[in-house]
């Protein structure tokens, strides 16, 4: 059964940093290698669903002209907001099972980061949640998702179910990736675009 608000408040309840995000060589590692994963130098408009305190988003935001990063959690929002100082972010209150037009806007997003929030949804839900990621994503755009690979009782699934599902998704092509024990990540592109993915050929290498 997908974790819903309450699960996280209860959480939050016990410190205004409940996974370590802050201060932690393993989550410093990870976001450093996700940024570094990204296919571009910059995004017209992101998404970071499930932002929590904003580590991350405070990376994204310096490759992003906007970003829409959000939680379910007013406590993490606030300590959000307090950590990023860049007027490039909106923060909102909303998750992946939530109407997309609280988020969408008129425009489609070129990036869509799915860090760490996918095993909190179970099968059916993550699989409309893709679905819906992806069409709100341009073509040629770009779905990058990392997420912990050891398990975790609460959670309804693990990161690499979480993967092998984003992954069945038809539209969406795997572009690269990077595992190690600890977690797994993977870069998807929007397969109705028909630029070149490579970096190497759009800088003129190849």
């Amino acid at each position: 059964m997908t974790l819903h608000g309450d699960y996280f408040d209860a959480v939050y309840a016990e410190g205004t940093d409940p996974f370590r995000l802050c201060a932690n060589w393993y989550e410093e590692r990870k976001y450093s290698i996700t940024v570094a994963s990204l296919p571009r130098p910059h995004y017209r408009r992101g998404l970071e669903p499930g932002c929590s305190v904003g580590v991350l988003t405070e990376k994204l935001s310096t490759r992003c002209e906007t970003l829409i990063s959000t939680d379910i959690v007013d406590s993490a929002l606030d300590t959000a907001r307090a950590a990023v100082d860049n007027a490039t972010v909106d923060f909102v209150k909303w998750s992946l099972t939530d109407d997309w037009s609280a988020v969408a806007g008129e425009e489609p997003f070129d990036l869509i980061v799915l860090s760490e929030v996918g095993y909190y949804l179970d099968e059916p839900d993550l699989r409309v949640a893709v679905d819906a990621a992806t069409a709100h994503l341009e073509p040629g755009g770009t779905l990058l998702a990392v997420h912990w690979r050891h398990h975790v009782t609460d959670y309804p699934l693990t990161g690499d179910r979480v993967h092998a599902v984003i992954g069945e998704n038809a539209e969406l092509e795997r572009l690269g990736g990077y595992m190690d024990e600890d977690f797994v990540l993977d870069v998807f592109i929007n397969s109705r675009g028909d630029a070149t993915q490579s970096v190497a050929r759009r800088e003129g290498l190849v």
